[in-house]
């Protein structure tokens, strides 16, 4: 359904450590809202809170991915990768529904 490299695991769960948000207590929320030169955008935040509107997507034991139901035909089939290449560091989300990304990786069409 959504996936998270390796490398993205990582760095997320150290991001987390270093915003006091430990992996045991909080999730990591993601999303789509309406925007970006291409359409949509990605959404991503720590959250320590959950409803019968989310699908919970457990990475590993230290990890779990929470989005709202609504968004999975915008994001299924997403791998959550991280670059720290010469070209650039950051989270990329490769998402086979896009048919169109803007050249900064951060917003979508479909």
């Amino acid at each position: 359904m959504i996936t998270v490299s390796e490398k993205a695991k990582e760095h997320i769960i150290k991001l987390m450590e270093e915003q006091n948000t430990p992996s045991t207590e909080f999730n990591l929320r993601i999303g789509v809202k309406g925007g970006g030169c291409s359409g949509f955008s990605y959404l991503m935040e720590f959250d320590n809170e959950t409803s019968e509107k989310d699908e919970i997507i457990k990475i590993d034991e230290n990890l779990s991915v929470v989005m709202e139901k609504k968004f999975l035909v915008y994001l299924f089939g997403t791998e959550l990768t991280y670059s720290d290449g010469l070209n650039g560091k950051g989270f990329e989300w490769i998402n086979p529904q896009a048919t169109r990304v803007c050249g900064c990786g951060e917003s979508f069409a479909i």
